[in-house]
């Protein structure tokens, strides 16, 4: 995407299915519209108390900031004290307590309903963290390279470096046992790895070859094999493990290739350089939304939508197919149900963003 920095993680879906999937390119200018917080929908029903320590976090970097920093070009969070006094409040909030923690918000913050010139609304995908099995070693079973980024510029695509093209120059980091995997380490381009020793190995996007992405969900969509509705990462996995030869070819085409770093700590990280909390944390288009500030999404459960989904999240990453002010990325956690969840999210959503009190009516 250029990645997820350190947690840029790809939006999967859109970038697995690439134009076929994606809405309407909305108009860049952000236009928000003051609201109660009474016309957030669901806003008395989500677990706002979950929210809290992934605010926290961004409030951590902000106040390691000069009190006079702006924070984005824009000024929707105006500088880094006019946060200083939400922060302390959020500070005393039970996260358990969601009650209070509703109190908290509608106390320190005003709601604006996101909309764009042409008065569109949202649209929301999701990403998880991927899990693997490795070991520092090759084997039979271990067979598939996760690389560090070399020195300057990768002119090797997909298929060359596959073939071997940087085997044997000290780049490898592990070696992993199932090659649908890794390559869908490359799509979300942050994941963890089991180890064959029992340990844990977190993994972060760090670099990227000179080939732009493919996505490999539009060409089953050319060639007929799927229809775009029935496009999700886990048809596309079935598919590729159902047609092993034709499978890893596919794969192939997406030229792009994807460089990790190891992760120190809790959690990936996302683009703000702060550990994502599963459901509470969204990538955004930092060009329009900035990093730490509160968002209020509004769309339906991807595995069953008659269902609302409503949760307040906070901007936290970033990603390639995430673009222009409308778009949000849930971030939904790792393990099968946050793979299966967040495969599967693609809808319309009301996007509301939360600022400060003190700030000016933008």
């Amino acid at each position: 995407m250029p990645g997820r920095v350190a947690g840029h993680l790809f939006s999967a879906i859109l970038f697995l299915l690439g134009a076929c999937a994606a809405p309407p390119p909305p108009a860049p200018k952000l236009l928000l519209t003051g609201v109660e917080f009474l016309d957030l929908a669901g806003w008395s029903n989500d677990a706002v108390g979950a929210a809290i320590p992934a605010l926290l976090k961004s409030c951590d970097r902000i106040g390691k900031l000069a009190p006079d920093k702006i924070l984005d070009s824009a000024n929707l969070m105006g500088r880094a004290r006019d946060w200083h006094a939400p922060c302390a409040a959020a500070r005393r909030v039970r996260s358990e307590d969601s009650a209070s923690a509703r109190r908290f918000f509608e106390a320190e913050f005003r709601a604006f309903r996101a909309s764009d010139a042409a008065g569109g609304t949202g649209f929301a995908t999701g990403y998880y963290e991927a899990e693997l099995r490795g070991a520092r070693k090759p084997d039979a079973r271990y067979r598939f390279p996760i690389y560090r980024p070399p020195p300057g510029p990768v002119a090797h695509d997909r298929a060359a470096i596959e073939a071997g093209a940087l085997a044997g120059k000290g780049l490898e980091i592990l070696w992993v046992d199932d090659a649908r995997d890794a390559f869908f380490l490359h799509v979300q381009g942050s994941g963890r790895v089991t180890m064959n020793d029992g340990t844990v190995v977190r993994l972060g996007f760090a670099g990227r070859n000179d080939h732009a992405y493919t996505a490999i969900g539009r060409i089953l969509v050319e060639r007929g094999i799927m229809a775009r509705e029935d496009v999700t990462m886990k048809t596309i996995r079935d598919w590729i493990a159902a047609h092993p030869e034709d499978g890893a070819a596919l794969m192939r085409e997406n030229r792009s290739y994807i460089f990790f770093r190891e992760l120190v700590g809790k959690g990936p990280l996302g683009a703000e350089g702060v550990a994502l909390t599963p459901e509470r944390s969204a990538a955004v288009d930092p060009a329009h939304l900035p990093f730490g500030l509160p968002l209020y999404v509004a769309t339906r459960d991807p595995l069953d939508p008659s269902r609302p989904l409503r949760r307040l999240v906070v901007a936290q990453d970033q990603g390639s197919a995430i673009k222009g002010p409308l778009r949000v990325d849930l971030f939904f956690g790792a393990g099968a149900k946050a793979e299966a969840r967040a495969g599967a999210l693609k809808h319309p959503a009301e996007l509301f963003v939360l600022r400060p009190k003190g700030l000016p009516v933008p």
